[in-house]
């Protein structure tokens, strides 16, 4: 995305007159905003392509990690093996009373 104007273009920027020609101090100030508002967009652009090469790194990097469902684990997995730490932790005694 190639943009026509910078902001050195906008502030070197010459009008011819004419007769009936145009307050050149209005025009300045005016070109003043102009450029003000051209570098904040210019600089926001730049922030949001920073941050959208970061997020498109940090799903690249999330995407090579292995997660839980990938490795064939379910709930019911996860419930049996937690039954049998706990059978082996407390013995047959947390099972005796019930």
């Amino acid at each position: 995305m190639d943009t026509k104007l910078d902001t050195k273009t906008i502030l070197e920027k010459e009008f011819k007159t004419g007769l009936r020609g145009y307050n050149q101090e209005e025009v300045d100030l005016f070109l003043d905003d102009v450029i003000h508002d051209y570098q904040t967009h210019k600089n926001k652009i730049s922030e949001l392509q920073n941050e959208n090469m970061k997020l498109k790194e940090e799903l690249a990097e999330a995407k090579k990690r292995p997660s839980a469902g990938s490795a064939g684990t379910t709930n019911f997995d996860l419930l049996k093996r937690i039954s049998n730490l706990e059978r082996h932790v407390f013995g047959s005694k947390l099972y005796d009373q019930e």
